[in-house]
């Protein structure tokens, strides 16, 4: 019934077999670390105690009939010694019979008492044992001594048994690779009958690519090769069954290949869930085009092929221009189908042998291998450009927007991924800097550009750190009685080379280098200060404007809430700080309304900024929760009695009034321009008719001193 390695019985066709290495030491702390090689699962169905011990012979692997021998969980969660079921009066010969099987090159064999669990009545065994080929380990079979044929006779019950109730497939085939023998469950498991499986040949259950695979390992086992492999088998029904199968060859006694058994698990569902992680963890679930991580892995063997082919590629980074004025207005469900369409839209552009990605948000990439010349991803970009130009038809709307892409050219601009990636960023921020709804290749220029930016943003943390930012204040005048009542904090970088910057000289940098928050938290503090001071000094009512941009209006509401409890803590009401935004900052973000309602109920006011520039309505001043309107200075500079601009002037503050608003003219600069202004019941001014922006002490002393220009 077997055949023998060094003695020890083992399943037919192993022969060929080497002996698998047991990673353990002789103390028993390295049994947790002992795990076979793949083939011992075929162990687990000889009808023969099977056991590898370490030198103190705690058991560190078992078969099923050794585990039923000894009465034991086959996994030995209590590190149980083969020593220990021995009957003690045979504990001298045992362990004589151990020294000589780890000293030997030759298998020994000892006649003995074992015993059962706590059963101490004994049973006879016949002992063989070798040293594993590892030296690491001792590998023993134990056979009852109860005579051959009842022997024979039980160890066939027993490996009946185990065939018949075994929760795995058994298959054996024929040398044709027809079916000899199947158990009850791989029968279970493809939905036939025993029956109806018996001689069919293997393939029958496979499709053809099963079959392929199939042809190519059946000659690997005709060579003695032991194999583990994954197939896809066809069951009775139609459905799929994926199957583990770890095949051995059957040998006769001259080597004769006679066929193969194999133990079958199903891994179907495990398979299902593999795939599934593997498609999240590689592909972008709403698009379904590659996300970053599949991309990386695709440039990367790209790349490769590029430099051994000696070929040019080419990396477009796409972002989408105006995209976020859509998913605010529309809605993100309305976003996400635009992007979608997005995806498959730059899809229709592109080669088969192309990959298209999404990085996340409103960013695509895409990569151009094999190409012949330098400029061949024009046409792929324009026709980009013009496809993602056109209106997009949603559910109820039509909106358009545009795209800005960024060209990198490997080898010419950058030799590795992330270079190369970072260099089509780069493309793609200076094609958004020259109007969007444009490509731009990669050059030097913008690498200088781009060092400079990081170089700005550095040196922005250290004035911050520094303190070299100061805060000026323009006034704010009361056009009824000339009192400076307010005034706008300003920013200036006293910069150590450059001098007094104004705010257009950083803020951009600051704006992309991500630091408006820590910015705008600098700013409040000073201005929250300095509102203190004033209010000792020029009266409880003195406001002070401070500028915010939509960053820091999307920013968290615990930034806002630390605020007042700063200013509670210098003992300033919430009133005497006022928010300036833009109408751009109005319809930039989904969350503006929200917000600004929480700050008004947080007792913070809002002035709208450089009103009449840009979309806002007046419907929209109430919707926002508007406290101040600020007329822009355009409505202004030519301000005279019989101009259109007073009188557009006068209907603007006579809404802003219904709605309970108060307004303040930017940009004045004349005696008369004021005049006007005061005449049409605009309530504040501000410009270079009363001051420009001064710093603290002398917008003090200006207050005290009162304005002379309007007397």
């Amino acid at each position: 019934m077997h055949a023998e390695i060094a003695g020890l019985p083992v399943l037919p066709g192993q022969a060929a077999i080497k002996p698998y290495a047991i990673n353990a030491n002789a103390d028993a702390a390295a049994a947790d670390a002992v795990e076979p090689s793949w083939f011992n699962d075929i162990y687990l169905l000889a009808p023969v105690g099977y056991f590898v011990l370490s030198f103190d012979t705690t058991i560190l692997q078992m078969n099923v009939v050794g585990a039923d021998q000894l009465g034991i969980p086959r996994t030995n969660p209590d590190r149980a010694t083969l020593r220990q079921f021995v009957a003690p009066r045979f504990h001298d010969d045992f362990d004589r019979f151990v020294r000589r099987a780890l000293n030997s090159a030759q298998p020994e064999q000892c006649n003995l008492q074992m015993l059962r669990g706590r059963d101490k009545q004994g049973f006879p065994v016949s002992l063989r044992a070798s040293a594993d080929s590892s030296g690491q380990a001792l590998r023993v079979v134990l056979e009852p001594a109860e005579g051959r044929l009842p022997a024979l006779e039980h160890s066939e019950e027993r490996f009946r048994r185990i065939v018949h109730h075994a929760e795995e497939g058994i298959w054996e085939i024929d040398a044709a690779a027809r079916t000899s023998f199947v158990n009850p469950k791989l029968a279970q498991m493809l939905g036939y009958s025993i029956e109806e499986m018996l001689e069919q040949p293997l393939v029958a259950f496979m499709d053809e690519e099963g079959r392929i695979i199939l042809e190519r390992n059946i000659a690997r086992r005709q060579q003695g090769q032991a194999i583990r492999h994954e197939f896809k088998f066809i069951r009775k029904d139609g459905a799929e069954l994926w199957a583990t199968l770890v095949t051995n060859p059957i040998f006769d006694g001259e080597g004769g290949y006679r066929g193969a058994l194999a133990l079958v698990s199903d891994i179907t569902d495990s398979r299902a869930s593999a795939e599934l992680i593997w498609q999240q963890a590689n592909f972008d679930t709403l698009t379904a085009l590659p996300n970053r991580h599949m991309f990386q892995d695709r440039l990367n063997q790209e790349l490769k092929k590029a430099r051994r082919e000696g070929l040019l590629l080419a990396l477009l980074f796409i972002d989408l221009d105006g995209f976020k004025a859509v998913n605010d207005t529309l809605g993100h469900a309305q976003g996400d189908a635009l992007l979608v369409e997005v995806a498959r839209r730059i899809g229709r552009c592109v080669r088969n042998s192309d990959t298209v990605a999404r990085l996340g948000g409103d960013e695509f990439i895409v990569i151009l291998p094999g190409l012949e010349r330098v400029d061949g991803s024009d046409r792929i970009a324009q026709s980009m450009l013009t496809l993602l130009g056109r209106p997009f038809a949603l559910d109820g709307a039509q909106p358009s927007i545009s795209a800005s892409i960024g060209i990198a050219l490997y080898p010419a601009d950058a030799g590795g991924a992330d270079e190369l990636l970072h260099a089509a960023d780069q493309a793609m921020y200076a094609a958004k800097q020259s109007g969007r709804n444009r490509y731009s290749y990669y050059t030097q220029d913008l690498q200088l550009a781009a060092q400079a930016r990081q170089q700005a943003t550095l040196d922005l943390r250290a004035a911050l750190a520094q303190q070299q930012f100061e805060l000026h204040y323009q006034p704010i005048v009361n056009l009824r009685g000339g009192k400076i009542e307010r005034a706008e904090a300003l920013l200036r970088w006293r910069h150590p080379q450059r001098g007094l910057l104004a705010p257009a000289e950083f803020l951009p940098f600051a704006e992309a280098g991500g630091m408006m928050l820590e910015i705008g938290d600098w700013v409040f503090r000073q201005a929250a200060q300095q509102a203190r001071r004033w209010q000792d000094e020029l009266g409880k009512g003195f406001q002070v404007s401070i500028n915010q941009s939509s960053a820091q209006l999307r920013g968290d509401t615990a930034v806002y809430v630390d605020w007042l409890r700063y200013a509670a803590e210098l003992g300033l009401s919430p009133r005497s700080i006022v928010l300036e935004i833009t109408e751009g900052v109005l319809m930039d973000t989904s969350r503006a309304a929200e917000r600004l309602r929480d700050l008004r109920e947080m007792g913070l006011q809002v002035a709208l900024d450089n009103f009449g520039t840009g979309y806002s309505s007046l419907s929209h001043l109430k919707h926002f929760g508007i406290d101040l309107l600020k007329l822009d200075r355009s409505f202004i500079q030519h301000l005279a009695n019989d101009s259109g601009d007073l009188a557009m002037c006068e209907a603007l503050i006579v809404m802003a009034h219904k709605l309970g608003l108060r307004v303040v003219a930017e940009g004045v600069e004349t005696v008369a321009q004021s005049g006007l202004l005061a005449m049409a019941g605009c309530d504040y001014a501000q410009g270079y008719a009363f001051a420009g922006a001064l710093p603290a002490p002398e917008l003090a002393a200006l207050a005290q001193r009162g304005l002379q220009l309007l007397h």
